[in-house]
C-alpha cells in the first residue's frame, strides 16, 4: 500500500486532513467545514441556515464556524445562544456596560471579571477576546498557525491566499486574478497541446490527472479517492452517490455528502454508533413515560389506563368521575371512588342486583322457600346458663375496629338508617299480622375483649350433654360488641378490660298463633315474655362467658377473656386469612371458616355478596342447585340460569320489575341506555322522545340541538356552555363529564378530556440530579400557571442544566417564559430565559451556584412545555464542563444534538459528573456503543487537555 498521506507538504492533495486506507485515502474536513466536490479542498459550512444555528435572535456565519448574537436590550448569556434581558441598574454583569467580550462574571468582591469561549485568548486589556486557530480553524479555510498577533492563514501548495488574508483560491485562478491576462495566440495553444499528448507525463500538469497520478508504461494513470469514480475519460473524478446502492447501507434515510454520505433515522428510533442501523428508542424503558401502563411499538408507544381511569396529557391517568355521566346511571345517589363507583339507595329501599337501581327492602318472593329464622337457644346444666344463637340467613359481619364489631342476623321489618348498604336474600311471602315485637338490652363483661373467635371443640362436646330449655325464634337481631379501657380510682390500679354488648331483637307475629282462647293482644304478650325471659337468660350465660353464635356449623365465642386470646392467638381477624405474610380479607363468593381458618368458597344453593363473612347465603330457590363460589343472587341459579337470564335480560330502551324478561318498552318522554334494567329514565321539562323504547337522551325531542362543550337544561330548554372542570365530546346531552382525577380546563364550554389539565408543577430536585417539568408535561400546559423550584447544591458542587427542547408558542408575545437566575429578584445574576419554542438542544452551566427557577403562563396559547434535566458536579470540573458546554461543535451535528435529547445517554453522562466514580461501572466497549466517534473524539481532546495542560 502507498501511503498518499506520508508527504505532509502535499498531504495526498487534502487541505485539512488525509486518511490513508489501503490501496486509496480519503480527505476529511475540520468542523465547521465541508468537503468540496473535487473531494480534497475544504468550503465553510454556513450554519446558521439549519435552524439559525440553534441561535435565539441573530446567527452570523464566519469562515469555519458562527456566532449568536442579540438585538438591543438584550445580551448573550454564557451558553453563546440564548439571550438575556439587561438590566439598567449597577455595574455588575446584568449591567450593558461591563465591557466584557464574551463572558462576564462576578468577583466575590462585588466587580466583574472576563472571560472568553473556548478557542478565544483573553486580551492583554483583559476584557477583550483574541481568536486562536483553536476556534474555527482560527477563520482560515485551510492552515492556522497562532502567532504574538493572532492566527496567520495559509494555504495549500495547489492554492494561493485570497487578498482577505483567509480564503484560498486555486493557482490558475490566481494567475488570472493577479496579472492581466497574456494573449497568446490560438496557434501557440494548439502546439502546446500536441506536444502535451506526445510526452504525457505525471511530471507534467499531474498527467492531466483529476487527482493521483502514476506514470506506468503505457502512460499516464489516473485513479480517484474513496467516495469519488474515474470518468469514462480516464481522467476526472466523480462524486459516487453512495445513497442510490442499497440506500448507502443506511436503515432509513441516506443523504449523499462530496466524497461520502450521511444516515439518520425516523422520529423514534435513534441512529447507532456503526452510523448505519436505526434502533427502535424504547420509551417505556424510561422512567416515567407513563402512569400505569406502557406499550411500546416501533417509532412510538401508547400509554394506557386501568378500569375506572382514562387518559390525559399524553401519559397521565386520572380517575374517571362516573357519577358526572348521568349520574353514573343510579336509580338515586352516586359516589364517586378511585377507579370506579357505586349506587346508593335511600332508606327502606336496597340496591337491585344490578348494583344501580333501588328496589323495595321487604319485598318477598312467592314460590320461595321461607328463609331459615335466626334462633336463640339457651339451656341449663349443674346451674350453669349458656345460650346459641345460630344465624342460618342474611347474616352480615362487620368489624368496626380491632376490639369491636357489629353483627346482624334477619331482615328487620322497617328498616333502618343504620343499616350497612348490602344485598340480603329476598324472604318468602307470609302473612305478618302486625308490627313486630323489639327489645334491646345491654350486656357487659368484665375482662374480656370483643373477639369473635372459634370455640375450642373439646367445650362445644361439653355442651352436647345440656338439655334444652327454651328455643325463641327470631326474625332479626343486631349485635354490637365494643371494648374499651376503664381505669379504677386509686393508685397503681391495674386497667380493666370491659366489653358492652347491645343487643336488638325482633320477633315477628304469626297469623297462626292467633285463637279463640288467645287474640293478637294475648299472643302479643306471650312473645313478649318469652322474649324477656330468654333476654334473662342470655344475660346470665353472658355473664358466664358461655353465649356462643353458630354459623355455618361452627361456634364462635362472642368475647375472650385476654389469657384466652393469647392462646389461641391468630395473626389475622376474623373474615381474614394470612396469605404471603398479609391478612386478606376472604372475597366476595366465600365465608371465612373459623374451624379450618381459611376461605371457603359457596356450596352450591349459597352465594355471598360481600367480603369477610362467616357463612354463605342460601339462594331463593334453595333447592342446593347452581355454581360454587356464587358472588350475587344472579349467579345463583348456576350457569345455565346465568346465562338465560343474561339473555332474558330487558334489552335497552325496555324495563320490568326486576329487570328479566317479560318487559315493558320505555313510554314516550322516558329512556333506558342499559340492559337488565327496572325502570326508564324521564327526559324531562315535559319533553317527549321521538318514539318509544328510546335508548339515550338524545332520543329526546329538545327545543335545541347542543353542540359539543355544551349540556342540555331541561328546566330552561336552552344549551348552557360545560363549566370549567368539565366537558362534553359529543352533541345533544344532558350533562357534562367532570376532568379526571386533579385536572381542570382552562376555560368553559370545554368539548375533549384533552382539554383537561394538571395544574401541577413537576419535578424532583436531588442533590445530585434531578429534573423540573412543566405542569400537565407532555400535554399542554395550563393556563395562568406560576411555578417556582429552587435548587440548591451541596457545598463546593455546581449546576449543569441541560434543556433537550422547549415549546413556549413564539406567537404568544413572550407571554409564556421560563427564567432562571440566582433569586426572586428581578435584577440578580440570570443563567437563562426564554419564551419560545426550542427544538435545538442546549446545555449550560449555571452562572450562580443556587438557581431560582420561574415559569409563568398567560390566558393565550399553550404549548407542550418543557422537561428540563440538571446535575450538580464538583466544582474542581467547572472550567472543563464550560469548556464541552459553550463549544459549538456539541450541538454542530444531528447525532450530537440527538445525544442530548436521549434520556438513557443523559442519564449516564449525569451519573458520571454526579459521581466520578461511577465511570468505571461502564466497560470501554459500553461507552462505545453509546456514544458516535466525533463525540467521543471531541470529549477526549478536552479531557486531555484538562487533565494535562502543559503536555
Amino acid at each position: 500500500d502507498i501511503d498518499e498521506c506520508e508527504n505532509d507538504f502535499y498531504n495526498g492533495g487534502c487541505v485539512h486532513e488525509c486518511i490513508n486506507i489501503p490501496g486509496n485515502y480519503r480527505c476529511t474536513c475540520y468542523d465547521g467545514f465541508m468537503l468540496a466536490h473535487d473531494g480534497h479542498n475544504c468550503l465553510d459550512v454556513d450554519e446558521c441556515l439549519d435552524n439559525n444555528g440553534g441561535c435565539q435572535q441573530i446567527c452570523v456565519n464566519t469562515m469555519g464556524s458562527y456566532e449568536c448574537q442579540c438585538k438591543e436590550g438584550f445580551f448573550l448569556s454564557d451558553n453563546q445562544h440564548t439571550c438575556i434581558h439587561r438590566s439598567i441598574e449597577g455595574m455588575n454583569c446584568m449591567n450593558k456596560d461591563h465591557g466584557c467580550a464574551h463572558i462576564c462574571r462576578e468577583t466575590p468582591k462585588g466587580g466583574v471579571a472576563c472571560e472568553c469561549r473556548p478557542g478565544f485568548e483573553l486580551a492583554k486589556n483583559q476584557k477583550d477576546c483574541k481568536l486562536t486557530c483553536n476556534y474555527g480553524n482560527g477563520g482560515c479555510q485551510h492552515t492556522c498557525d497562532d502567532t504574538d498577533t493572532g492566527p496567520v492563514c495559509g494555504c495549500h501548495q495547489k492554492y494561493a491566499l485570497h487578498s482577505d488574508g483567509r480564503t484560498c483560491i486555486e493557482k490558475d485562478e490566481a494567475a488570472i486574478e493577479s496579472s492581466e491576462y497574456n494573449a497568446t495566440s490560438v496557434a501557440d495553444v494548439d502546439k502546446r497541446v500536441k506536444r502535451r499528448l506526445l510526452m504525457e507525463t505525471c511530471a507534467v500538469n499531474n498527467g492531466g490527472c483529476d487527482r493521483t497520478c502514476k506514470d506506468t508504461a503505457t502512460g499516464v494513470r489516473c485513479s480517484c479517492p474513496v467516495g469519488f469514480t474515474l470518468q469514462p475519460d480516464g481522467k476526472t473524478c466523480k462524486d459516487i452517490d453512495e445513497c442510490l446502492v442499497n440506500n448507502g447501507g443506511c436503515d432509513h434515510f441516506c443523504r449523499n455528502t462530496v466524497g461520502s454520505f450521511e444516515c439518520s433515522c425516523q422520529k423514534g428510533y435513534k441512529l447507532l454508533t456503526d452510523e448505519r442501523t436505526c434502533q427502535d428508542i424504547d420509551e417505556c424503558s424510561f422512567e416515567r413515560t407513563c402512569d400505569h401502563t406502557c406499550i411500546n411499538y416501533p417509532g412510538s408507544f401508547e400509554c394506557l389506563c386501568h378500569k375506572g381511569y382514562t387518559l390525559y396529557g399524553l401519559t397521565h391517568c386520572g380517575d374517571i368521575d362516573e357519577c358526572s355521566i348521568s349520574n353514573g346511571s343510579c336509580d338515586f345517589g352516586c359516589l364517586n371512588t378511585m377507579g370506579s363507583y357505586e349506587c346508593v339507595c335511600p332508606p327502606g329501599k336496597k340496591l337491585h342486583w344490578n348494583k344501580k337501581d333501588c328496589v323495595e327492602m321487604v319485598k318477598c318472593l312467592p314460590n320461595a322457600k321461607p328463609a331459615p329464622k335466626a334462633q336463640l337457644v339457651c339451656s341449663k346444666t349443674g346451674g350453669i346458663e349458656s345460650c346459641f344463637l345460630s344465624c342460618p340467613s342474611n347474616t352480615l359481619f362487620v368489624p368496626d375496629s380491632e376490639n369491636s364489631y357489629t353483627l346482624s342476623c334477619g331482615v328487620p321489618m322497617q328498616h333502618g338508617k343504620a343499616q350497612p348498604r348490602r344485598n340480603s336474600t329476598l324472604p318468602s311471602c307470609s302473612d305478618s299480622l302486625a308490627p313486630p315485637i323489639k327489645q334491646k338490652a345491654r350486656f357487659k363483661i368484665k375482662d374480656a375483649k370483643c373477639h369473635l373467635r372459634p370455640r375450642s371443640k373439646e367445650k362445644a362436646k361439653d355442651s352436647g350433654k345440656q338439655a334444652v330449655s327454651d328455643n325463641c325464634q327470631v326474625t332479626f337481631v343486631n349485635l354490637k360488641c365494643d371494648s374499651s379501657k376503664k381505669k379504677r380510682r386509686g393508685r397503681k390500679s391495674p386497667s380493666k378490660e370491659v366489653s358492652h354488648i347491645t343487643a336488638e331483637f325482633e320477633v315477628e307475629m304469626k297469623s297462626e298463633e292467633v285463637s279463640d282462647t288467645c287474640n293478637i293482644d294475648c299472643v302479643r304478650k306471650r312473645m313478649e315474655q318469652k322474649l324477656q325471659t330468654a333476654i334473662k337468660t342470655l344475660r346470665k350465660s353472658i355473664n358466664k362467658q358461655q353465649f356462643y353464635i353458630q354459623f355455618s356449623g361452627t361456634e364462635y365465642e362472642v368475647a375472650q377473656k385476654p389469657a384466652k386470646a393469647t392462646e389461641g392467638h391468630e395473626a389475622c381477624s376474623t373474615g381474614q386469612v394470612l396469605q404471603d405474610g398479609k391478612c386478606v380479607t376472604c372475597s366476595t363468593g366465600t365465608f371465612y371458616s373459623g374451624e379450618h381458618n381459611q376461605c371457603v368458597p359457596c356450596s352450591p344453593g349459597t352465594y355471598q355478596d360481600t367480603e369477610g363473612q362467616l357463612t354463605c347465603e342460601p339462594c331463593p330457590s334453595n333447592d342446593g342447585q347452581g355454581v360454587t363460589g356464587a358472588r350475587n343472587v344472579s349467579e345463583c341459579g348456576g350457569k345455565l340460569n346465568l346465562i338465560i337470564k343474561a339473555l332474558g335480560q330487558c334489552s335497552p330502551g325496555h324495563y320490568s320489575s326486576d329487570g328479566f324478561k317479560p318487559c315493558t318498552v320505555c313510554p314516550l318522554g322516558t329512556y333506558q341506555p342499559e340492559p337488565g334494567r327496572t325502570l326508564c329514565f324521564p327526559c324531562g321539562g315535559g319533553l317527549v322522545t321521538k318514539y318509544e323504547g328510546a335508548v339515550s337522551f338524545q332520543d329526546c325531542e329538545t327545543k335545541v340541538h347542543c353542540s359539543p362543550g355544551h349540556y342540555y337544561n331541561s328546566t330552561t330548554h336552552r344549551c348552557i356552555r360545560c363549566p370549567v372542570g368539565t366537558y362534553q365530546p359529543e352533541f345533544g346531552q344532558n350533562y357534562c363529564i367532570t376532568c379526571p382525577g386533579n385536572t381542570s380546563t382552562d376555560f368553559d364550554g370545554s368539548t375533549n378530556v384533552t382539554h383537561c389539565k394538571n395544574q401541577h408543577c413537576g419535578g424532583e430536585l436531588g442533590d445530585y440530579t434531578g429534573y423540573i417539568e412543566s405542569p400537565n408535561y407532555p400535554g399542554d400546559y395550563p393556563a395562568n400557571v406560576e411555578c417556582i423550584w429552587n435548587i440548591n447544591p451541596p457545598p463546593k458542587r455546581r449546576i449543569l442544566i441541560v434543556v433537550p427542547e422547549i415549546f413556549l408558542p413564539i406567537e404568544d408575545e413572550c407571554g409564556d417564559v421560563l427564567v432562571m437566575r440566582k433569586s426572586a429578584s428581578p435584577t440578580s445574576i440570570t443563567t437563562y430565559e426564554t419564551c419560545q419554542t426550542y427544538e435545538r438542544p442546549i446545555a449550560f452551566t449555571s452562572r450562580s451556584r443556587k438557581l431560582w427557577i420561574q415559569f409563568k403562563s398567560n390566558e393565550g396559547n399553550s404549548g407542550k412545555g418543557f422537561q428540563v434535566p440538571y446535575v450538580t458536579y464538583d466544582e474542581d470540573y467547572q472550567q472543563l464542563i464550560e469548556d464541552i458546554v459553550r463549544d459549538g461543535r456539541l450541538y454542530a451535528s444531528e447525532n450530537h444534538q440527538e445525544i442530548l435529547k436521549d434520556k438513557k445517554l443523559i442519564k449516564a453522562l449525569f451519573d458520571v459528573l454526579a459521581h466520578p466514580q461511577n465511570y468505571f461501572k461502564y466497560t470501554a466497549q459500553e461507552s462505545k456503543e453509546m456514544f458516535p466517534r466525533s463525540f467521543i473524539k471531541l470529549l477526549r481532546s478536552k479531557v486531555s487537555r484538562f487533565l494535562r495542560p502543559y503536555k
